[in-house]
Protein backbone atom coordinates (compact mmCIF):
# COMPACT_ATOMS: atom_id res chain seq x y z
CA UNK A 1 0.00 0.00 0.00
CA UNK A 2 2.27 2.12 0.90
CA UNK A 3 4.37 1.77 -2.60
CA UNK A 4 1.32 2.31 -3.93
CA UNK A 5 1.52 5.84 -3.13
CA UNK A 6 5.12 6.68 -3.49
CA UNK A 7 4.69 5.42 -7.35
CA UNK A 8 1.44 7.53 -7.65
CA UNK A 9 3.47 10.02 -6.01
CA UNK A 10 6.70 9.86 -8.15
CA UNK A 11 3.88 9.71 -11.60
CA UNK A 12 2.20 12.54 -10.06
CA UNK A 13 5.64 14.48 -9.55
CA UNK A 14 6.82 13.51 -13.28
CA UNK A 15 3.41 14.81 -14.59
CA UNK A 16 3.98 17.62 -13.38
CA UNK A 17 7.59 18.37 -14.72
CA UNK A 18 5.79 17.25 -17.86
CA UNK A 19 3.79 19.75 -17.91
CA UNK A 20 6.50 22.79 -17.12
CA UNK A 21 8.81 21.49 -19.45
CA UNK A 22 5.72 21.96 -22.14
CA UNK A 23 5.12 25.39 -20.64
CA UNK A 24 8.93 26.53 -21.26
CA UNK A 25 9.18 24.76 -24.51
CA UNK A 26 6.43 26.54 -26.59
CA UNK A 27 7.11 29.65 -26.07
CA UNK A 28 10.65 29.39 -26.45
CA UNK A 29 10.38 27.34 -30.03
CA UNK A 30 7.89 29.99 -30.94
CA UNK A 31 10.24 32.68 -30.38
CA UNK A 32 12.94 31.31 -31.96
CA UNK A 33 10.41 31.35 -35.04
CA UNK A 34 9.63 34.74 -34.30
CA UNK A 35 12.83 35.96 -34.40
CA UNK A 36 13.97 33.42 -37.60
CA UNK A 37 16.49 31.59 -36.05
CA UNK A 38 18.27 34.82 -34.62
CA UNK A 39 18.90 34.33 -30.60
CA UNK A 40 17.73 37.56 -28.16
CA UNK A 41 19.40 36.17 -24.96
CA UNK A 42 22.57 37.94 -24.51
CA UNK A 43 21.84 40.30 -27.68
CA UNK A 44 23.41 44.05 -27.55
CA UNK A 45 21.67 46.99 -28.75
CA UNK A 46 20.97 51.04 -28.81
CA UNK A 47 18.65 53.02 -30.13
CA UNK A 48 19.68 55.52 -32.84
CA UNK A 49 18.01 58.70 -34.05
CA UNK A 50 17.75 59.16 -37.56
CA UNK A 51 16.47 62.42 -39.22
CA UNK A 52 13.48 61.34 -41.87
CA UNK A 53 11.63 64.17 -44.12
CA UNK A 54 12.87 66.16 -40.65
CA UNK A 55 11.10 64.26 -38.10
CA UNK A 56 13.12 63.07 -35.35
CA UNK A 57 12.47 59.21 -35.56
CA UNK A 58 14.48 56.66 -33.30
CA UNK A 59 15.14 53.31 -34.16
CA UNK A 60 16.76 50.05 -32.30
CA UNK A 61 19.61 48.70 -33.72
CA UNK A 62 20.65 45.51 -32.69
CA UNK A 63 24.81 45.48 -32.66
CA UNK A 64 25.11 41.84 -32.13
CA UNK A 65 22.54 39.12 -31.67
CA UNK A 66 23.01 36.41 -28.83
CA UNK A 67 24.79 33.31 -28.79
CA UNK A 68 22.79 31.25 -30.93
CA UNK A 69 23.92 28.35 -28.63
CA UNK A 70 22.15 29.96 -25.63
CA UNK A 71 19.04 29.55 -27.24
CA UNK A 72 19.59 25.74 -28.34
CA UNK A 73 20.69 25.19 -24.85
CA UNK A 74 17.74 26.44 -23.66
CA UNK A 75 15.36 24.11 -25.78
CA UNK A 76 17.39 20.98 -25.47
CA UNK A 77 17.03 21.08 -21.71
CA UNK A 78 13.29 21.66 -22.38
CA UNK A 79 13.12 18.89 -24.67
CA UNK A 80 14.76 16.75 -22.48
CA UNK A 81 12.77 17.09 -19.52
CA UNK A 82 9.95 16.78 -21.49
CA UNK A 83 10.81 13.17 -23.05
CA UNK A 84 12.27 11.79 -19.90
CA UNK A 85 9.38 12.96 -17.47
CA UNK A 86 7.23 11.24 -19.96
CA UNK A 87 8.86 8.19 -20.00
CA UNK A 88 9.35 8.11 -16.13
CA UNK A 89 5.92 9.12 -15.71
CA UNK A 90 4.18 6.73 -18.07
CA UNK A 91 7.09 3.93 -16.19
CA UNK A 92 5.65 4.52 -12.62
CA UNK A 93 2.09 4.52 -13.94
CA UNK A 94 2.40 1.12 -15.80
CA UNK A 95 4.32 0.00 -12.20
CA UNK A 96 1.00 1.32 -10.20
CA UNK A 97 -1.41 -0.46 -12.45
CA UNK A 98 0.49 -3.99 -12.75
CA UNK A 99 1.90 -3.84 -9.57
CA UNK A 100 5.48 -4.01 -10.24
CA UNK A 101 8.38 -2.97 -7.97
CA UNK A 102 11.36 -1.52 -8.97
CA UNK A 103 15.11 -2.53 -8.14
CA UNK A 104 17.66 -0.94 -6.03
CA UNK A 105 19.10 -0.13 -9.53
CA UNK A 106 16.28 1.21 -11.16
CA UNK A 107 16.13 3.52 -8.62
CA UNK A 108 19.11 4.36 -8.39
CA UNK A 109 19.81 5.28 -12.00
CA UNK A 110 16.54 7.01 -11.97
CA UNK A 111 18.12 9.58 -9.31
CA UNK A 112 21.34 9.55 -11.03
CA UNK A 113 19.23 10.50 -14.54
CA UNK A 114 17.30 12.81 -12.81
CA UNK A 115 19.53 14.74 -11.19
CA UNK A 116 21.74 15.35 -14.01
CA UNK A 117 17.96 16.60 -15.54
CA UNK A 118 17.74 19.08 -12.66
CA UNK A 119 20.94 20.19 -12.89
CA UNK A 120 20.68 20.81 -16.74
CA UNK A 121 17.29 22.37 -16.82
CA UNK A 122 18.66 24.72 -13.32
CA UNK A 123 21.30 25.74 -15.99
CA UNK A 124 19.14 26.51 -18.81
CA UNK A 125 16.33 28.07 -17.01
CA UNK A 126 19.48 30.47 -15.72
CA UNK A 127 20.58 31.36 -19.05
CA UNK A 128 17.18 31.91 -20.20
CA UNK A 129 16.21 34.50 -17.37
CA UNK A 130 19.70 36.31 -17.45
CA UNK A 131 19.87 36.57 -21.11
CA UNK A 132 16.05 37.71 -21.03
CA UNK A 133 17.10 40.29 -18.39
CA UNK A 134 20.09 41.61 -20.53
CA UNK A 135 17.93 41.68 -23.77
CA UNK A 136 15.59 43.89 -21.74
CA UNK A 137 18.49 46.14 -20.28
CA UNK A 138 19.57 46.45 -23.79
CA UNK A 139 16.16 47.30 -25.54
CA UNK A 140 15.24 49.61 -22.38
CA UNK A 141 18.96 51.22 -22.15
CA UNK A 142 18.68 50.14 -18.52
CA UNK A 143 15.50 52.46 -17.96
CA UNK A 144 15.93 55.24 -19.61
CA UNK A 145 13.61 54.19 -22.30
CA UNK A 146 10.39 55.69 -20.92
CA UNK A 147 8.78 52.33 -21.51
CA UNK A 148 9.02 48.98 -20.35
CA UNK A 149 10.20 46.30 -22.12
CA UNK A 150 6.74 44.67 -21.41
CA UNK A 151 5.74 47.48 -23.78
CA UNK A 152 8.19 47.72 -26.44
CA UNK A 153 6.79 44.33 -27.42
CA UNK A 154 3.81 45.94 -28.88
CA UNK A 155 6.02 48.52 -31.22
CA UNK A 156 7.50 47.62 -34.39
CA UNK A 157 11.66 47.83 -33.62
CA UNK A 158 12.23 47.29 -37.08
CA UNK A 159 14.57 44.35 -36.41
CA UNK A 160 13.50 42.03 -39.53
CA UNK A 161 11.98 39.62 -36.81
CA UNK A 162 8.22 39.22 -35.43
CA UNK A 163 8.91 40.98 -32.23
CA UNK A 164 5.13 41.28 -30.95
CA UNK A 165 5.34 38.82 -28.59
CA UNK A 166 8.77 38.44 -27.23
CA UNK A 167 8.12 39.89 -23.68
CA UNK A 168 5.10 36.97 -23.03
CA UNK A 169 6.85 34.17 -24.40
CA UNK A 170 9.81 34.60 -22.33
CA UNK A 171 7.74 35.63 -19.56
CA UNK A 172 5.75 32.12 -19.88
CA UNK A 173 9.21 30.28 -20.86
CA UNK A 174 10.35 31.62 -17.25
CA UNK A 175 7.40 30.54 -15.55
CA UNK A 176 7.97 26.72 -16.48
CA UNK A 177 11.64 27.05 -15.37
CA UNK A 178 12.90 26.99 -11.83
CA UNK A 179 14.88 30.07 -11.63
CA UNK A 180 13.15 33.61 -12.07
Amino acid sequence: MALDRLLLAQGACYLLAFLCSLVALVPLWENRHDFRGRCLLFAEGLWLSANLTLQARERFTVQEWGPPAACRFGLLACLLSLLLAAALAWRALFFLCKGHEGSFLYAFLNLLVSAFTVFLVFIASTIVSVGFTMWCDAVTEKGSVPRSCEELQDIDLELNVDNSAFYDQFAIAQVGGPSK
